[in-house]
């Protein structure tokens, strides 16, 4: 049995390989050069490498539901239990979207630091700045030091949002992966539900918003240490011994004893095998010249560039974050008493999001990518022109906006919910994917601060009905853009999407 050593970085078999009886599932995948290898694995052992990940994503989540609740307890002269809740418009817009901006930050970080710290140390670091935003946002003074507090928890979901679809997706197997991916988007869903529970729980108390902000806390020092006693990624390890950052003999070694940990004893034999095809992908990757910065615009690169940038472009500039914002309206509109209570309406359509995601999770790797963004999109398509016929000739029939703002949330959480942070965690070349996918993640924030900040100006200038139909074509747009540039990934390892697909 392995003994634990003092680097962080060196796992410990005895401490994930315990159980000897777990449920094992198998299936052979065609590898590169006409080699094949069992991509085995314990269902057991492949709990824990996405589970602490993915609590990086339920910690965003949280942060939007829980700040939905923490605005209006903030602001109130009664519950926030401060002297300083007279805000202005700008300032509470500090607030609500700091973390959002620092989010931006914490993607550019990742852009620099990502591939020397590693996806493991990465989302260490990410636990810790959701830990001490956390404390700072819920103990603030005043709106200085509040401020301070909402970017440093940004900067941990920007690290987070980067690297926990970076390591699930290079640790686990082919067979699962679309499946566990799905899934963060799972937990992030679940963290907005635990937000709006938590703040519908806690609006009627004294300085209820602090204790919103603090619930995060706990979850990201059990987020920490499962990051530390997880192994790092094999393939991340095998790319810096190549990049002559250590011995590819020691490298090799410590990625088979990783790649055991991380798959259970149901790997057995395969393991060397597996290590040996990533091991020859990235030195012929890795041969062909030194890496730079530019090579991200450049090749394959900047087609998997292309692909992951515009899905999540897509992803945001179809309206998501407005089409939400016209929710308790829509709700209330129809008679629907729960519409009178923003936190329950919240629940209601976060109860909705997961279980949509959960079919998406389901089928993801049954269906494929592509039909799955396909139809998902088309029905959000369908949602928008359905939603600008009410605001514009249908006004009398609310029941038109009921379905189409249900259809709206249940097609987004079918396709680009899921399905986006999924395909920019495969599609990159691994010598450049910590690069490619923090400019992806950028792409996705900058584009949600974008929605955000012009959402009044175009609702003013337009009206809701026009501003629909103007959502309606970008998402018509986007299903060319899925038809004709994105790729379908399901079932390929990622050596072999990076061979035969870009």
């Amino acid at each position: 049995m392995a003994s634990r050593s003092s680097d962080p970085e060196q796992p410990e078999l005895s401490f994930f390989a315990k159980n000897s009886s777990d449920e094992i599932e198998s299936a052979r995948e065609p590898l590169i050069g006409g080699k094949r290898s069992r991509e085995d694995y314990s269902v057991t052992a492949a709990i824990l490498p996405f589970f602490f990940p993915a609590l990086g994503g339920l910690l965003y989540g949280y942060d939007i539901g829980a700040t939905s609740g923490a605005q209006i307890s903030i602001k109130s002269p009664t519950l926030s239990g401060i002297t300083w809740y007279n805000l202005s418009s700008v300032e509470l817009g500090l607030i609500v979207s700091g973390s959002l901006y620092g989010a931006l930050i914490g993607s550019v970080l990742a852009f620099t630091v990502a591939d020397y710290l590693g996806r493991r140390r990465e989302l260490i670091l990410s636990a810790t700045m959701y830990l001490v935003g956390a404390i700072v946002t819920s103990i603030a003074p005043d709106f200085a030091i509040m401020v301070i507090g909402r970017f440093l928890y940004g900067i941990g979901i920007g690290l987070a949002m980067h690297a926990a679809p970076l390591y699930i997706a290079e640790t686990s197997a082919s067979q699962i992966r679309g499946r566990l991916i799905s899934l963060k988007e799972f937990f992030i869903v679940l963290g907005m539900l635990l937000g709006y529970v938590v703040g519908s729980l806690e609006i009627g108390i004294s300085g209820g918003w602090r204790y919103m902000y603090a619930t995060s806390a706990p979850i990201s020092v059990i987020m920490g240490i499962g990051m530390w006693w997880l192994p790092p990624s094999p393939r991340w390890l095998l790319l810096c011994a190549i990049q002559g950052k250590g011995r590819v003999q020691d490298a090799r070694e410590t990625a088979i004893n990783c790649l055991c940990v991380l798959r259970g004893p149901a790997i057995g034999d395969s393991a060397p095998v597996l290590i040996d095809v990533i091991l020859t992908e990235v030195s012929c990757a890795c041969e062909e010249k030194e890496t730079s910065i530019t090579d991200v615009f450049r090749g394959k690169c900047l087609k998997a560039l292309i692909i992951g940038a515009g899905l999540v472009l897509f992803q945001q500039i179809t309206g998501q974050p407005s089409v939400l914002y016209y929710a308790a309206a829509i709700l209330q509109s129809a008679g629907f008493s729960a519409a009178s209570d923003a936190t329950r309406v919240s629940i209601l359509l976060g109860l909705l999001k997961l279980i949509m995601t959960g079919v998406a999770v389901v089928a993801v790797d049954k269906l494929g990518r592509r039909p799955l963004l396909l139809g998902g999109v088309s029905g959000i398509v369908i949602s928008l022109f359905l939603l600008a016929s009410y605001y514009t000739v249908l006004s009398s029939a609310p029941a038109v906006a009921v379905v189409a703002l249900l259809l709206y949330v249940g097609c987004y959480q079918l396709s680009f919910g899921p399905i986006g942070w999924l395909m920019i965690s495969e599609i990159f070349p691994l010598r450049l994917r910590g690069r490619g996918l923090s400019i992806a993640v950028l792409v996705n924030f900058a584009a949600n601060a974008l929605v955000t900040f012009a959402f009044s100006p175009l609702q003013s200038l337009l009206g809701a009905g026009m501003l629909f139909v103007l959502f309606g074509v970008i998402a018509i747009l986007s299903l060319v853009f899925i038809f004709f540039v994105v790729p379908e990934t399901k079932g390929l390892t990622l050596e072999e999407i990076e061979a035969k697909i870009l």
